[in-house]
């Protein structure tokens, strides 16, 4: 399906992008735009990445999960008795 933009904003980032990149056309401008968007998408790391990696360098710094519970503590500092 063609896509058509009249949007003067678009045009305007568009003209921007031909002189920055080069580009001949702005067709050849909105696909090389549109390809590297897509490529910095596919190379960022999924959230549940990210926590594994902050994980594991809590772990390699000696940090990770207490043995002790503290539900007794909360409770009190809440004021809450069992």
């Amino acid at each position: 399906m063609p896509l058509y933009i009249k949007d003067p904003d678009v045009d305007i980032l568009v003209e921007r992008y031909l002189a920055a990149s080069g580009a001949k056309t702005k067709t050849e401008a909105v696909r090389r735009a549109l390809e590297l968007g897509i490529q910095a998408c596919e190379k960022r790391e999924t959230l549940s990445e990210r926590v594994a990696k902050v994980q594991r360098q809590a772990a390699k710094a000696g940090l990770g999960a207490r043995e002790a519970d503290d539900k007794a503590f909360m409770d009190d500092l809440w004021g809450e008795d069992e």
